[in-house]
């Protein structure tokens, strides 16, 4: 059976939207107030878990592999929507404006994936999925470094950039964990 990615990227980022919105529900848009370092240590909490979950082979608190990638996806949303924004003292936005700004970034990352895919001729589908880990702990630590020199690159991209692939590499992940039947 071929393999749509284009679908199975939609589907995953419709999964990441829903529980983004049941958490707005939950809490509003709370996570106005994270300044910069904490998106990027919450993201770092989340990859770091699925490495621990892949290599130990065993959860003792119950989510699943599946659940972060979820996590990063929209923590990786988020980042894009503070970069943009920056950070408040107090929430300053309703659920609907949160995921108008959501959407915009979600439209971003898939249009970015087609462009990638384009070049890179679906790559993704051979990768490992501990690969994609390893991948968005990478950019993790290149945010780390940017956020150091106040947001300031010489030659490489910004933290924008960075958090739009954690976003892709992490629903790769879904859709893989999906088709082999991780939860």
């Amino acid at each position: 059976m071929e393999k749509d990615t284009n679908r199975q990227f939609a589907e995953a980022l419709e999964i990441c939207r829903k529980i983004f919105e049941a958490k707005l529900k939950d809490y509003g848009p709370s996570w106005r107030l994270l300044r910069p370092s904490s998106v990027t240590d919450q993201l770092f909490i989340k990859a770091k878990r699925i490495r621990s979950l892949q290599i130990k082979g065993e959860t003792k608190v119950g989510d699943g592999i599946r659940g972060e990638f979820i996590a990063l996806v929209n923590y990786a949303f988020v980042g894009v929507i503070q970069s943009r924004m920056g950070f408040v003292d107090t929430k300053d936005m309703d659920a609907q404006e949160a995921m108008k700004a959501y959407d915009a970034v979600a439209a971003e990352a898939l249009e970015l994936m087609l462009r990638k895919n384009h070049d890179y001729d679906e790559a993704w589908r051979g990768m490992r999925v501990s690969s994609y880990v390893d991948f968005i702990l990478t950019k993790i630590e290149r945010i780390k470094e940017i956020e150091d020199h106040d947001g300031r690159t010489s030659v490489s991209e910004g933290v924008d950039s960075n958090y739009l692939d954690i976003a892709n590499y992490a629903v790769f992940g879904i859709i893989k964990c999906m088709e082999d039947g991780i939860a």
